[in-house]
């Protein structure tokens, strides 16, 4: 059970809930600070300690996290070089200017008084990321932090901000974030409401040349663009994932958009070496993150397939056949959906128009809508539901079946042995997809 703390230590709401509230959006997690405390206090009352660099409490009933009222300084490189000093003389206004943004530097009293020493509200309404102190440049992880709220509400960096931001990434600190960190964070921005917005902040930072190479590139690489006569595949990137967050798309999916442009800036020789050096991207890239499977197999999938994809209802069986199996789409086709959802927002982004999601679904299950008749993509089935369509004729073989019969074939010759045995079973089992598909696509014709 937890015990009222003695007089005088005081308790106010801060952070995020408090910005949220001002916003009219439903808050998050429930942050707390306690001014005029020990920790010796705080376990008296009940509280359970989980901190490790400085005190922070568990509620025992609430679990809602209260932390006692503390000021830091640099003590080394990088995001992890500082002190903490958590006294009971140490005041809320200490507390609030280590802060990062004005609009992360609010607290509620418990009488429900808005205290705002360093203008967050004012912030809030003029829509701009602004830094608390300059204190704010000591800690590298701030520029991802600023991108990523950016990406969240749209709103604009204060210069001053963006100078700071371009002091960190000159400073070479960048260098020492840890690869889980980073990914983090741009895990978090690109699954935002604006995820051009966390691209165009850490290059106007000059972080993602330091942070993403690969990405920072696609800007000198000019493209094809529908109509127009031309663009950069980094500008189409971020209208990929403008529409991957329109449509909710999971973040496997957000990733594949994020890097399905690697291939435009893999130049030089023949289409075989120009993949396999765009691939070599992809997976540089993804190996450097520590992104996790499903986002790394994804953005692979969409850099080697999403050409074949956009032109899903011209392919051939056998390439139909074999884009279904490299995705490995009869196991996982949650991975047929993200290299679907990234090939379709990136045509979009092409044409600037709005993308033919098909059927595939969103995280929450429900289907988004198809593109409508007469907008250029052909008949009303967009290349996901296609793949979707083949994918279903394709699982309707029986595999079982047909290598019984392989097995019972391969048995009656001179040469026997699970080697033969497999390859028949595999020769015999393509055949027999192959021929699906080919019904299948023929009965389309005729419809």
């Amino acid at each position: 059970m937890t015990r009222p703390l003695p007089q005088p230590v005081r308790v106010y709401r801060v952070g995020g809930s408090v910005r949220d509230e001002l916003l009219g959006r439903a808050e998050g997690d429930r942050d707390f600070v306690v001014v005029g405390a020990t920790p010796e206090m705080m376990l008296a009352s009940g509280y359970v300690p989980v901190g490790k660099d400085f005190p922070v409490f568990l509620h025992p009933e609430t679990r809602d996290e209260y932390a006692l009222a503390r000021t830091e300084r640099k003590s080394g490189r990088g995001y992890r070089g500082f002190r903490f000093f958590a006294t009971p003389d140490v005041t809320l206004e200490d507390d609030l200017q280590r802060r990062d943004l004005t609009i992360n530097a609010m607290a509620r009293s418990p009488d429900g008084t808005l205290i705002d020493p360093y203008g967050g509200e004012a912030d809030l309404r003029a829509g701009v990321l602004r830094h608390v102190s300059p204190a704010f440049a000591e800690d590298p992880l701030r520029i991802l932090r600023v991108a990523r709220f950016a990406a969240r509400f749209g709103f604009r960096i204060a210069d001053a901000t963006l100078d700071l931001m371009r002091d960190i990434a000159a400073s070479g600190e960048l260098a020492t974030l840890a690869p889980e960190r980073v990914w983090q964070e741009l895990a978090r921005g690109l699954c935002e409401a604006h995820p051009s917005r966390l691209l165009a902040a850490l290059r106007a930072s000059g972080a993602l040349v330091a942070l993403l190479p690969e990405i920072d590139a696609l800007y000198a690489v000019r493209v094809p663009a529908g109509e127009s006569a031309s663009d950069t595949a980094g500008a189409r990137t971020e209208r990929a994932l403008d529409w991957a967050a329109r449509h909710a798309v999971a973040l496997p999916g957000r990733y594949a958009a994020l890097t399905q442009e690697l291939n435009a800036g893999a130049a030089g020789g023949t289409p075989a070496r120009s993949m396999r050096a765009a691939l070599a991207r992809v997976e540089a890239m993804s190996a450097r993150l520590r992104v996790p499977v499903d986002c790394r197999d994804s953005a692979r999938l969409a850099v080697r397939w999403h050409r074949a994809v956009a032109t899903a209802d011209r392919l051939a069986p056998a390439a139909l056949l074999d884009l279904l199996l490299a995705a490995d789409a009869l196991r996982r086709p949650e991975r047929l959906d993200a290299l679907a959802a990234s090939t379709a927002v990136h045509e979009a982004a092409r044409y600037r128009r709005e993308p033919d999601m098909g059927c595939a679904p969103s995280p929450a299950g429900s289907q988004l809508p198809l593109s409508p008749a007469g907008d250029g993509l052909g008949e009303v089935r967009s290349p996901g539901m296609l793949l979707r369509e083949a994918l279903a004729v394709v699982r309707n073989v029986d595999a079982a079946a047909i290598a019984r019969d392989a097995i019972e074939r391969a048995s009656g010759r001179k040469s026997r042995g699970a080697t033969r045995h497999g390859a028949a079973i595999a020769k015999a089992l393509r055949a027999a997809r192959l021929a699906a598909l080919r019904a299948w696509k023929k009965d389309r014709q005729i419809r």
